[in-house]
């Protein structure tokens, strides 16, 4: 049996330990955002732009269903890392086993649920009729794939809590590459539209979820579960239900925060929109490797906490603060210099360039706030104090619905008020992240005492 990949984070190098983590879990993320890309890629090049805009319609529906499983799943890794860390191998085991119940079961949940009411949601929202029906094929049939994502978060949310994040992103770069595949043959060859790529999307995360359990049970021996293990264990699905619930939820505020500031933005017309648009995808891959650092010092600070090296724990908070702050450093720079190229990549309409230029260089003086919402958060996480998470997605709500009415309206300000209202809604989330660490409260949240 392989174990080789499985890392024991309370000894050694905390710097190490951290950047080691995190650097695959960065080329992951990196390619999740190619693979969330590559539908709208295919059909917007080979179906249409009325297909395109329907398969962008379903995309914050997508991330509220999909939010549960993720949430769940983070919840049970974070209970995985803490028995690692205390050494307790039976109880990892038997959080294995409950897990399947957990994830499947909310999985066929969700997946019903979405299948049945995506035609009623999707006319609350105010599709318009000329895309509504391709709309309603592409998320019922995304829907019905939730359980392959279910199956892949959850395995791949184990790993990581032992210490491996170099397996997830194999399986990953495997459903990406089958994603891009059956998106061309279903499209072009087949000519099956929104449904084509839709249906190459399920089957591409089938494939990793199943694939990914296989490798578990052949080389990870925590995955070898006894008949006793397999028992429901109402306590460790309590406690994956009492973690988890709270992060998909604060997943769900903050998508239902960025609908609401994308309301203000349209406000101001089609070229402030193209602006804020071409920044947002810059944020995506600028967040990448904050995210990385974040899932890194998650697992870091479960296994730490499982072994009571509370001050191992403090020692990753600090390095994990100099790495954010030495990125977002490096990070301005570029921003001032290069401004003109990056945006200039996406379009060439001056005044758009322009305003994405000026834009780009307000958030970049931001980047260190949204580094220390993620660094803090994530230790939070890790420790078991996932009820912050309510609070911290409250935060980004109130930030970014509150400070964009105010800001926007400054007549000094106007359209500027969209992106200062980002940084100062991270920076604001950042100092309640920072004074909850301080508080220490995290130290008495371990699901392991």
């Amino acid at each position: 049996m392989n174990t080789k990949n499985i890392t024991d984070m309370t000894t050694g190098s905390t710097t190490r330990h951290l950047l080691h983590f995190a650097l695959p879990l960065l080329v992951g993320n990196l390619f999740q955002q190619f693979y969330n890309m590559v539908d709208s890629l295919v059909v917007g090049n080979y179906v249409g732009a009325n297909a395109l805009a329907a398969v962008g319609n379903c995309g914050s529906m997508n991330f509220l269903f999909f939010s549960l499983s993720l949430g769940l799943s983070m919840g049970i890794g974070i209970i995985v890392a803490q028995y690692f860390g205390a050494k307790n191998e039976e109880k990892i085991r038997t959080t294995i086993a409950n897990s399947i119940y957990v994830l499947l079961s909310v999985a066929v949940a969700v997946s019903v649920i979405g299948i049945l009411i995506s035609p009623a949601l999707l006319r609350l929202l105010g599709t318009p009729a000329t895309i509504i029906g391709d709309s309603i094929i592409y998320l019922r049939v995304t829907c019905a794939g939730i359980i392959g994502i279910a199956l892949y978060n959850g395995v791949a949310a184990i790993l990581r809590a032992l210490g491996d994040s170099k397996t997830p992103l194999y399986f990953l770069i495997v459903a990406c590459l089958i994603n891009i595949v059956l998106d061309l043959l279903f499209v072009l060859q087949f000519n099956w539209g929104v449904f084509g790529v839709a249906f190459a999307t399920i089957i591409a995360q089938a494939v990793s979820g199943i694939t990914c359990v296989i490798y578990a049970y052949r080389k990870v021996p925590y995955f070898h579960l006894t008949k006793e293990q397999l028992r429901p264990d109402m306590d460790i699905i309590k406690k994956s239900f009492v973690l988890g619930i709270p992060m998909a939820l604060q997943n769900s505020m903050i998508a239902i925060s960025c609908m609401v500031l994308q309301g203000v933005v349209n406000s101001f017309g089609e070229t402030i929109m193209a602006a804020y648009t071409i920044i947002g995808r810059i944020e995506q891959v600028v967040q990448q490797p904050y995210s990385s650092l974040g899932m890194a010092i998650t697992t870091y600070t479960g296994q730490n906490v499982g072994a009571g090296k509370q001050e191992r724990v403090e020692e990753g908070f600090r390095k994990s603060t100099v790495i954010a702050l030495i990125f977002s450093l490096l990070l301005i720079p570029i921003a001032y210099l290069l401004g003109h190229q990056i945006i200039g990549a996406f379009v060439k309409e001056p005044e758009v360039i322009a305003i994405g230029v000026k834009a780009l260089r307000i958030n970049s003086l931001f980047y260190f706030a949204l580094g220390m919402i993620y660094v803090p958060r994530a230790l939070l996480n890790g420790a078991g104090d996932t009820g912050f998470a309510m609070i911290n997605g409250l935060t980004e709500v109130a930030g970014r619905i509150g400070y964009s009415q105010i800001l926007t309206r400054i007549p000094a300000l106007g359209y500027w008020g969209i992106w200062l209202t980002t940084g100062a809604t991270w920076a604001t989330t950042a100092i309640v992240c920072v004074i909850r660490y301080k508080r220490g409260k995290w130290r008495t949240k371990s699901t392991v005492k």
